[in-house]
């Protein structure tokens, strides 16, 4: 490679140059250079860069020049040079060993001239160099502790001319060796903590010509936690006193680690056993209290040592630690006041206890939990409060309050409190001489030395019978000496009962009330008497009490028959004793000459009256006036009578409370049968056909069962007694003669409406009525008709009730009372329904021999049956 000295040449001219004398003038003209590669053309850009070339003119003595002469300058003056440039610089290994210039000039006037020049490259030894980071930068290496000997770095160096190279370190006596390849190796293991922390190595490495490089390699050992932390602090017992305030520092602990002696310490403390008491700094090593420590609490009572193993470690987890065992004890001071379970105590004395009595023994319920004796001991001083003369302590250790002198409640002397509220303190003997205030509450407790007694010996209370159960009647009152009063309580101890009622009175246990339970009667009983205790809850006394009862009218006319229905003809003559009925009245506190019967609600037109109407306990119904069917003046063909029967007591010469006035209630059904030979008025008239149904709870499914069941047993006992009546008509009315037949004018019958109207009942039979016929009792129902046997258990299946009824009778019995519209049946329907109604029997032959009587009966009878089935049939 060739060096940075100037490469000197001699152009040749390929033309004759003349040479004139004179001064050199060095400056640069306006000329144009080529250079010109020669035989190698691709390092024309090389070239270029590798050689620079200065011109000059040598001008004449005279100052003119006859032409530019050629020279190659470089840094030396007195001729032409051509030099490196040195960028890039040559280099014989890697470049062309020859170059051919050819140097071209031109002025500005056009001439030119033209030299090669031919530049020998020659070889030079040069030094070794290094290769890699080593060759730009000092090297750094960072290593460990405590890593085995090993290879560390490769150094790579290289010599232009290729020869082998020889490497070499410096200092010689460090741990590292550096081998023939280039490696570098340390020769032990270090330890940061005894080793030198860094090393400075010098690289050298040389060539065969003696030629050699040097750099420098800095190796820094890296310390590594590798040591276990140790305590510095030699103490490990402490002593404290009890109930120090938490942040009080008990111990400083130090500890410290040999990787950190060169840094400040970081070493992290903590407290292995569980403890309450203490905490310590995890960065300073600090111990002190966290909780409060009282000596006087278990487990300190009995052990006052407390153990902590206190820990060190260099890092918070995972680390080098080791421990150690601190003992901390804790000494008792007098921080606990004597104190008494229960410091509030409750005693009772009776009243004329005798002085001396020994009421409470304080020490025995009283202590000092303080550990040491002599921070325990205490004594009972100051007893105060009012009416504390009347006791005393016996001594300030042993704390026993005694009775000095006698209580008595009922002594006029006596302050009259029940409660007494004394204090006594009780205090350490020790500083700084705690103490507690002990309050004692003595109740005297009074003593039962009287009985009660009653205000009166016995007591009487005159009631009316017809007082509510529940009233108060009376009062009882007893008393009693003793102070505090005791509380009395009363009660019935005797008698206050009847044949029906176990307790008829009852006393109030607080107040004496004397209350009845239930209703009195005057007939039953006329006085009751029984015995009241007061009681003292000890002692007790009686007194008797007699109630009177004072009679009242409180009691209704009871009369059988309260119900009653009853047929007569339309033709029975004034005065009768219709059907013979009578009424018969019974009152357990009225005069049978009190009664009075009169016809409330029903008596239209005054057809009937009671015979006697008052002065008697029975009384007839009797017809008062005929019946006017024909002049329209009667149209009632039932009538439904509310007889009253009062007991004004009008005769009774009884002391009463009151006169007041109770009225029995009787009701009458009477229907009015027509004569049989009655002529059919021709007025024409409508037919009602009225529909009841019975209503039944849906969920009651099995009603529908029961009403049709009863109804077909119904139905086959009303065909049987039906065949045994017929049977006995037959045997008791022989078809002998006839009856002539009324030939009457036939009259066209008008055409009659129907009306259906629509009931909903629930039969209950609440009438009875006899047959005339049978002599049996049937049942019936007021509102809707309906009957049934009395013997029957059955009930009675509702049925359609079809009455067909001439104008007379239906104009005189419900003319009023017609539906706005009529049911719209079919013609047909209606022609079977008159026809039904007024068809012979099937034998005309029996009409014909019965007598009037005979036929009216008999239409009677016919009219029950139907009746019997549910149907009214038409009046004749």
């Amino acid at each position: 490679m060739l060096s940075d000295h100037p490469v000197k040449a001699k152009p040749q001219s390929s033309t004759t140059t003349k040479r004139q004398t004179g001064r050199e003038v060095c400056q640069h003209y306006p000329l144009t250079f080529f250079i010109k590669p020669h035989n190698l053309p691709a390092f024309s850009t090389l070239l270029s860069s590798l050689f620079q070339i200065y011109t000059c003119r040598r001008e004449a003595e005279s100052g003119s020049a006859e032409g530019p002469e050629v020279c190659i300058y470089c840094l030396e003056r007195g001729g032409g040079e051509v030099v490196t440039t040195g960028n890039p610089v040559l280099d014989y290994e890697t470049m062309p060993k020859s170059f051919d210039l050819q140097i071209f000039v031109e002025d500005t006037n056009g001439r030119t001239d033209l030299n090669i020049l031919t530049i020998q490259v020659t070889d030079k030894n040069e030094h070794p160099v290094f290769r890699g980071n080593i060759a730009i930068q000092t090297v750094t290496i960072y290593m460990l502790e405590g890593i085995p000997p090993g290879r560390i770095y490769q150094v790579d160096a290289a010599d232009p001319e290729n020869a082998k190279l020889e490497y070499s370190l410096l200092p010689a006596t460090v741990p590292f060796l550096i081998r023939e390849s280039g490696d570098i190796f340390s020769t032990k293991e270090f330890d940061y903590e005894k080793d030198p922390h860094c090393y400075f190595l010098n690289v050298t490495v040389t060539d065969p010509g003696g030629l050699n490089s040097t750099k420098t390699v800095n190796i820094y050992i890296i310390n590594t936690n590798d040591e276990r932390p140790y305590f510095t602090t030699k103490q490990r017992i402490y002593r404290i006193p009890e109930e120090q305030n938490p942040g009080t520092i008990v111990a400083n602990i130090t500890a410290k680690d040999p990787d950190d002696e060169d840094s400040p310490s970081r070493l992290f403390y903590s407290i292995q056993s569980s403890d309450r008491h203490f905490s310590i700094n995890p960065a300073t090593g600090v111990l002190q209290v966290t909780g409060r420590i009282d000596r006087d609490a278990l487990p300190l009572r009995l052990h006052p040592n407390l153990s902590l193993i206190v820990r060190v470690e260099d890092s918070p987890s995972s680390g080098h630690a080791s421990e150690m065992e601190v003992t901390i004890i804790v000494d008792d001071i007098n921080d606990n006041p004597p104190e008494c379970n229960p410091s509030a105590f409750r005693k009772e004395a009776n009243e004329n206890m005798a002085p001396g009595t020994l009421l409470v023994d304080l020490r025995n319920y009283c202590k000092d939990i303080d550990v040491d004796p002599s921070n325990n001991q205490f004594s009972f001083t100051g007893l105060s409060g009012f009416g504390s003369n009347n006791f005393s302590l016996d001594s300030t250790v042993s704390g026993r309050l005694v009775m000095t002198g006698t209580i008595d409640l009922e002594s006029p002397a006596n302050p009259g409190v029940e409660v007494y509220t004394l204090t006594v303190r009780v205090q350490d003997i020790a500083h700084p001489n705690y103490s507690n205030i002990i309050y004692i509450y003595i109740r005297i407790k009074p003593v039962n030395e009287f009985f009660p007694v009653f205000s009166n010996l016995s007591y009487v209370f005159s009631v009316s019978e017809i007082t509510k159960a529940g009233s108060s009647i009376g009062r009882v009152h007893a008393t009693d000496k003793d102070w505090p009063p005791n509380v009395i309580t009363y009660s019935i101890v005797a008698g206050a009962g009847t044949r029906d009622y176990t307790n008829i009175f009852w006393i109030s246990p607080t107040k004496g009330d004397v209350r009845i339970l239930a209703g009195l009667d005057y007939e039953t009983t006329q006085k009751h008497m029984f015995t009241v205790q007061a009681s003292d809850q000890e002692t007790s006394t009686t007194a008797s009490v007699t109630v009177s009862v004072l009679e009242v009218n409180d009691e209704e006319p009871v009369c059988s028959p309260n119900f009653f229905s009853l047929q007569i003809p339309v033709s029975l003559a004034v005065g009768t004793n219709i059907n013979g009925f009578r009424i018969e009245c019974q009152d357990r506190d009225s005069d049978p000459r009190s009664f009075r019967y009169f016809i409330n609600e029903g008596n239209k037109n005054n057809h009937f009256i009671f015979s006697p109407s008052a002065g008697s306990n029975t009384s007839r119904l009797i017809l008062a006036s005929k019946f006017d069917y024909e002049s329209g003046l009667d149209t009632n063909w039932i009538y439904s009578l509310r007889v009253h029967i009062t007991d004004d007591n009008l005769v009774s010469a009884r002391d009463k409370t009151t006169h007041s006035i109770k009225t029995g209630t009787v009701t009458l059904s009477i229907r009015v049968i027509p004569n049989p030979t009655t002529v059919t008025t021709t007025t024409p008239g409508f037919t009602v056909v009225t529909k009841r149904e019975n209503l039944y709870s849906p969920s009651a499914w099995y009603v529908p069962f029961v009403i049709t069941l009863g109804s077909l047993l119904l139905l086959g006992l009303l065909g049987y007694l039906g065949l045994l009546l017929l049977t006995r008509l037959r045997t008791r009315c022989p078809p002998a003669g006839r009856a002539p037949l009324i030939n009457a004018p036939e009259k066209k019958k008008p055409k009659k409406e129907v009306v259906v109207t629509m009931t909903e009942l629930n039969t209950v039979f609440d009438g009875e009525a006899i047959d005339p016929v049978t002599g049996r009792v049937y049942e019936f129902n007021t509102q809707s008709g309906a009957r049934r046997w009395k013997k029957s258990n059955e009930p009675l299946q509702p049925m359609l009730a079809v009455q067909v009824t001439s104008s007379a009778t239906e104009n005189s019995g419900q003319g009023t009372e017609r539906p706005e519209a009529s049911s719209k049946k079919e013609p047909s329907e209606k022609r079977k329904e008159l026809t039904a109604a007024t068809k012979p029997a099937a034998k005309p032959s029996a009409w014909q021999s019965e007598t009037p009587g005979q036929a009216g009966l008999r239409l009677q009878k016919q009219k029950e049956e139907s009746e019997d089935r549910g149907l009214s049939s038409p009046a004749p």
